[in-house]
């Protein structure tokens, strides 16, 4: 079933009050603020200019600021989901804040916490137990990987665990393989 498009077209205050109601269901960045409310004024001749001034009145008011909203999504993410510095960063990335931003607020909220003590945080929340065989073994190393935790940081966990160094060093060489791939890819 296809839904039919509203041919409404809207005016500052309209959209301005669509924008307010966006971020009272949840906190925002101005890229993806800008993205929901362009599709909401569609091809309307005035389309991008009234975003950006539904944008710039929503900063005047402190409603969106993107420093802030990577401060709080920072905590957020250290303090409940126990997530590695990496993850947050790339998370930030996606949804539009600016790297500096990104690097401050990441900074700021991780400062005086040590990555292995994260680590083990994250490990304890998911019940994640000494690996039994490779297969696990290479289970918790990607879903640490996932976690936005560096490959020196989960092989000094899993050392601990007394795995294999065999089976670290083939953990570690898969990595790097794959982070070479991707830094190709983004090149």
């Amino acid at each position: 079933m296809t839904f039919k498009r509203s041919n409404r077209t809207y005016d500052e205050a309209s959209l301005y009050e669509y924008a307010v109601g966006a971020l009272g269901r949840r906190m925002r960045t101005v890229v993806e603020l800008k993205r929901l409310m362009r599709t909401r004024v569609g091809k309307q001749a005035d389309g991008d200019t009234l975003v950006g001034a539904v944008i710039t009145r929503l900063k005047d008011h402190h409603y969106l600021d993107d420093s802030h909203f990577a401060a709080v999504y920072s905590s957020f993410r250290k303090d409940n989901e126990k997530f590695g510095r990496m993850r947050v960063k790339q998370d930030l990335k996606l949804k539009g804040v600016q790297e500096e931003v990104i690097e401050q607020a990441v900074t700021a909220v991780y400062d005086g916490i040590s990555d292995e003590q994260q680590a083990r945080r994250f490990l304890s929340r998911k019940r994640l137990k000494k690996p039994t065989d490779q297969k696990e073994t290479a289970r918790i190393f990607r879903t640490m990987v996932r976690a936005g935790f560096g490959t020196r940081t989960i092989v000094g966990i899993l050392k601990n665990w007394d795995v294999e160094d065999e089976t670290l060093m083939l953990l570690e060489q898969e990595q790097a393989e794959a982070e070479t791939r991707i830094e190709d890819e983004e090149a």
